[in-house]
């Protein structure tokens, strides 16, 4: 490990900790001024921006805007309603405790990490750090070297608008990412693969440091006879094939009632041309592979079953067209651990018991869809399966809502953020007891004889 780079974190961490220790970043104003600069950082150079994301993952300027960008709402809520996130409030206390008021006050944790994936590397650092500011934080940023033109300019702008005692970025590779993790924070979270996330718990541990992890997994699609099959299509596919599929939760498999297969793989070959036209490579609206190797790696699926629909590469545009394979088996390749990419197998069944089995078979995932107007169906998936989130008849758009916290269960994460649980993951929620001097309630007190059955008439026993 290099000593100057473990100088040089521990510098920082030291700096945010005596800044943290100042009390400053407890004052509500302060908070709503470093959230209006975060505002006016995204405002003021949202062209750099997906200048950048266009060099890193060649993203479409509406992808850019629509799942990037678009963070800046997370912070406008946080605007306007972080006084009432803030506030202490009242708790019930019983009838025997009459002389107590109790109440709950939300503070601040301390010095926070924030390990961003290359995906979405704009939109992940934005989001959880409106909730480290709006919470009373001060922040370390370690982006994803992956997507170096993105990691840079967070970098260069972070820098020109908050001070580093405050919030600082930190980049570099695996070497710094181990050096961060060698050291306390206050909360540590990680958005990524579930083996790198079990590195970061293994690491926070020693320190008993807690963790949010953000990870993934094979985020199943089920696909009912019961259904529009114009919407079910666009909505699968646009789902799917954003960021080139590159996203964490993007339907990673369909289970497809047999009664209408067909039909579907009829409407993605049309849909698809629509979206993408005759050469998905020549379109302006489909994204890019982030590297070789995991280019390498995605091609490797397309060995599997059948190709239906695409399966054109070309490996120096790091370019997979939007793939649909049917006749997978689940002993294939693609069935065994998450895609991550432009690439949609398809598994048929016949009853929906055989879906519903299929899926508590793997481990829980990320996210669930289902598509299905069949109210009886969607309750029975529901109460039969656990997963992340759910969506019903629609693809990704439940991360759109900041009111639903966003995060995984099992294999799939740990912790959830947005809107309010954002604010609420970056704080302490401190329980306080007061009893007054007026009088004193005498019967707890040794000696104990002749108390004991009032005693048990408050317990009720």
């Amino acid at each position: 490990m290099s000593t100057t780079l473990s100088t040089k974190i521990t510098d920082i961490i030291d700096s945010q900790r005596e800044f943290f220790n100042s009390g400053k970043t407890k004052d509500l104003d302060f908070r709503l001024s470093q959230l209006h600069k975060l505002k006016q950082l995204i405002i003021n150079h949202k062209t750099e921006i997906i200048a950048a994301l266009k060099a890193d993952l060649h993203k479409p300027e509406f992808e850019s805007y629509a799942s990037e960008i678009g963070a800046i709402k997370e912070v406008n809520e946080a605007i306007k309603n972080l006084i009432k996130w803030a506030k202490t409030k009242k708790a019930p206390v019983p009838l025997e405790f009459f002389s107590y008021s109790a109440k709950i006050s939300p503070e601040p944790l301390g010095v926070v990490l924030i390990i961003s994936p290359w995906n979405y590397p704009f939109q992940l650092i934005i989001s959880p750090l409106v909730g480290a500011i709006a919470a009373g934080n001060c922040t370390i940023i370690k982006p994803s070297e992956f997507a170096p033109h993105t990691a840079n300019l967070v970098t260069e702008l972070i820098s020109k608008y908050f001070d580093p005692a405050y919030i600082s970025v930190i980049t570099g590779g695996v070497e710094t990412s181990q050096e961060l993790l060698a050291e306390k924070f206050d909360h540590i979270l990680f958005t990524g693969g579930t083996a790198i996330g079990k590195i970061v718990m293994a690491a926070a541990a020693k320190h008993l440091t807690p963790v949010t992890l953000e990870l993934g997994g094979k985020s199943p699609c089920i696909v009912d006879k019961e259904i529009n099959l114009d919407h079910t299509v666009k909505r699968i596919l646009w789902g799917k094939f954003l960021n080139a599929g590159q996203t964490c939760i993007a339907p990673d498999y369909l289970l497809v009632n047999e009664k209408v297969k067909s039909d579907l793989i009829s409407g993605f070959k049309k849909c698809l041309l629509e979206f993408y036209g005759e050469n998905p490579v020549n379109s302006p609206d489909y994204a890019r592979i982030i590297h070789q190797k995991h280019f390498d790696r995605l091609t490797k699926f397309l060995q599997d079953g059948e190709i239906v629909i695409g399966g054109e590469t070309n490996r120096e545009q790091l370019y997979i067209a939007p793939t649909i394979i049917d006749n997978v088996a689940l002993t294939d390749a693609i069935m065994e651990e998450e895609i991550f990419g432009p690439i949609l197998p398809i598994i048929t069944y016949t009853d929906i018991s055989q879906a519903i089995t299929l899926i508590n078979s793997q481990p829980k995932p990320l996210a669930l869809y289902l598509f299905s107007d069949n109210k009886n169906l969607q309750n029975l998936v529901l109460q039969s399966t656990s997963s992340g989130s759910v969506c019903i008849n629609d693809t990704v758009m439940q991360v759109a809502i900041s009111s639903l916290p966003f995060g995984g269960v099992g294999d799939s994460g740990i912790g959830a953020y947005h809107g309010k649980a954002s604010f609420d993951l970056f704080s302490h929620h401190k329980s306080i007891l007061q009893n007054t001097f007026r009088f004193d309630v005498s019967w707890r007190y040794a000696p104990y004889q002749g108390k004991l059955s009032l005693l048990r008439k408050i317990i009720g026993i």
